[in-house]
């Protein structure tokens, strides 16, 4: 891959495109073409959003109506899964593809067009067989292996999580003092360790999410994602997701006022969630979050799973090396967020404090 060069500072470009209502070119033409003057999407549409749903506390119960809801909307969004049962006590727990009702759950989904993403192989941490038994069972499953995966918490097997998601020195201080006690050991990308899959992630998963953001329109954080980078080999890009952790901070995060500017923007939101926590009370999937969906599906937006959408802005010319600059400026701004702002995580019955985001 070759590096993305940048013509203007990400900072210039947002706000001379929040100045036009539309988006700047950034990128040199002879090395690449990222313009987002020319940003189009499919069939003429304004924006593109979609629904990256965390597996985490997820049971039929819990979510199935939340996903009645989007199909009715005419969505289509993103379900991470786990495949494998678990073998001891997982801090966050949740249903798996070993089981039966789950499973046809889950297939059910995929009929229908909701993509299906990988979460690990299961909810507590798994050695490199795991790993790939669960990948086996996936691609046997569904017909092909996941697009995307995310990293699980606490997993020993996480890749590049913890301080190893950071590039520079004070980058990585900064979270170390800030998460002091709380940082754990992630080993999926270190060769010598039996949680080590790495190459498994490289050669059969196209897209891996990092860094989240209080922010409704992701090109004004990054918009060259979805971007490699060249520290970290074994993930082929990266994506960014806007931070929603559970349904209070969905509502919160959706209103129509954020609406109406991402498509004044004409920008990309992929939220980022958890629709087992707090989604659905009593059977009934959130009146909220019901109506804030009900009102994006009335816009002219382009609705589409989270792969669709990153493929989508390959194409329009995405997917190089990030600078170091812009990288160091990423990490920083999530950094600044994540310590001064609480997400929480999940434990098995209510929220904790944790490592999700």
């Amino acid at each position: 891959m070759h590096r993305l060069a940048v013509q203007y500072t990400v900072g210039q470009a947002v706000r001379q495109r929040r100045g036009n209502r539309a988006a700047v070119g950034l990128a040199n033409p002879q090395v690449g073409q990222y313009n987002l003057a020319a940003m189009e999407f499919p069939g003429n549409k304004r924006f593109a959003f979609s629904i990256l749903d965390d597996t985490d506390l997820a049971t039929v119960e819990n979510v199935a109506p939340v996903y009645k809801h989007l199909a009715r909307a005419g969505m289509r969004t993103t379900k991470s899964v786990w495949t494998l049962a678990p073998t001891e006590v997982s801090r966050v727990g949740g249903a798996t593809l070993a089981e039966p009702a789950y499973l046809e759950f889950v297939l059910g989904l995929k009929e229908q067009g909701f993509e299906i993403a990988s979460h690990g192989a299961t909810s507590h941490s798994a050695v490199r067989e795991r790993t790939a038994e669960a990948l086996d069972r996936f691609r046997e499953l569904f017909g092909d292996d996941p697009k995307i995966h995310c990293n699980h918490s606490l997993n020993r097997d996480n890749l590049y999580w913890g301080a190893a998601r950071l590039t520079t020195f004070w980058n990585r201080l900064v979270y170390r003092v800030g998460t002091i006690n709380k940082d754990r050991r992630y080993e999926g990308h270190v060769p010598a360790s039996p949680y080590f899959w790495g190459d498994l992630c490289r050669d059969r998963i196209q897209y891996v999410r990092n860094f989240v953001f209080w922010e409704i329109n992701l090109l004004n954080v990054y918009p060259g994602i979805p971007y490699h980078d060249p520290a970290k080999p074994y993930v082929k890009c990266w994506f960014t997701s806007t931070q929603a952790a559970d349904v209070e901070a969905f509502c919160k995060t959706l209103t129509p006022g954020a609406q109406q500017r991402l498509e004044d923007e004409g920008g990309v939101c992929i939220i980022y969630t958890h629709f087992g926590s707090g989604f659905v009370r009593k059977g009934e999937p959130d009146r909220r979050f019901c109506r804030l969906m009900d009102e994006v599906a009335a816009r002219d937006g382009w609705f589409v799973p989270v792969g669709d959408v990153l493929d989508h802005l390959k194409r329009q010319g995405a997917g190089h090396d990030i600078s170091r600059r812009d990288l160091a400026s990423l990490e920083r701004r999530w950094i600044f967020g994540k310590l001064t702002r609480r997400t929480p995580s999940r434990t098995r019955n209510e929220p904790g404090q944790g490592e999700a985001a």
